[in-house]
């Protein structure tokens, strides 16, 4: 585990210099695009609209429209910003950690002692495990000013950013303002459903089934023998801003020619595509 960030906890004259991890990571099968009839890669490049050529990170600026103006704003007119040259982690407030609402949590990050002593560190722990509260706090990350809870979690500080409270949608649906009348009955067999799936939470019981079974699925195919070489398919860099405009046309004139001989034979049905798994969110190709 790699620190990403490093800072300060700040309170009052309090000062706790800190390293920041992402505490969570994803499992996911990391899928890629394919051309099905070859293998080949599919790769996306990016293009101006207006002059037509292939950029390179290095001149990708960033723009707001403001309807008939776009107004274009580099790294450096962002560099001068206060919030991003801060690294400062600000503690506003100690709120009882009952307040704070789960639909506003996003992103959770541990933190480690950074320096030759974690006396502070602890201090700030054993403070809001004793008093049972949770510090909300400010900070800056990836050029955006960002609310955080600060918490105690198997010993450990852990920062989770919190959505704006502009962030978070009303939830208003018209068919929840009609009366409806529930029976005594009808409450206590639900009661009773309820009951019979009481159990204690354990996380460790429950895996992702469809990334587990995908797993089996392409171990299955290596030992099989039906993959092909990553190399193969790889394409050729053009090297050069105006080269997508060469593989736009290649690949034209090759759709062309395909296209011309399967007019002129007969082949009587398409060719059968493999089936489709279960069409699942998680396991999707963006």
């Amino acid at each position: 585990m790699r620190s990403f960030w490093k800072g300060a906890i700040t309170f009052g004259l309090v000062n706790v210099p800190v390293k920041v991890y992402s505490a969570t990571e994803d499992h996911d099968v990391a899928l890629h695009q394919v051309h099905d009839a070859d293998g080949g890669r599919i790769r996306y490049q990016r293009r101006c609209e207006k002059c037509g050529r292939v950029v390179d990170y290095a001149h990708i600026g960033k723009a707001w429209d403001s309807g008939d103006r776009t107004v274009i704003i580099s790294d450096e007119d962002l560099s001068r910003l206060p919030a991003e040259r801060s690294h400062e982690i600000e503690v506003v407030e100690f709120v009882p950690s009952e307040q704070l609402d789960p639909i506003m949590f996003e992103r959770s990050y541990y933190l480690e002692p950074d320096g030759s002593s974690a006396k502070a560190y602890v201090l700030l722990r054993r403070a809001l495990e004793a008093t049972d509260r949770t510090a909300i706090t400010r900070f800056a990350l990836r050029q955006k000013t960002r609310l955080g809870a600060l918490r105690v979690r198997d010993d450990v500080l852990l920062l989770q950013s919190l959505l704006w409270s502009d962030e978070v949608r009303d939830a208003r649906f018209p068919a929840l303002d009609e009366p409806v009348r529930i029976s005594a009955q009808e409450l206590e067999l639900s009661a009773a459903l309820v009951e019979s799936f009481a159990s204690d939470f354990s996380p460790e019981d429950f895996r992702d089934d469809y990334q587990d079974q995908l797993r089996e699925l392409l171990d299955a195919k290596l030992a099989a023998g039906d993959a092909v070489d990553t190399e193969a398919t790889l394409g050729r860099p053009t090297g050069e801003e105006g080269g997508g405009e060469v593989l736009d046309l290649m690949e034209a004139l090759r759709r062309s020619v395909e296209r011309s001989r399967s007019g002129q034979q007969d082949r009587g049905s398409e060719q059968k595509k493999p089936e489709h798994g279960r069409a699942q969110k998680r396991g999707s190709v963006g």
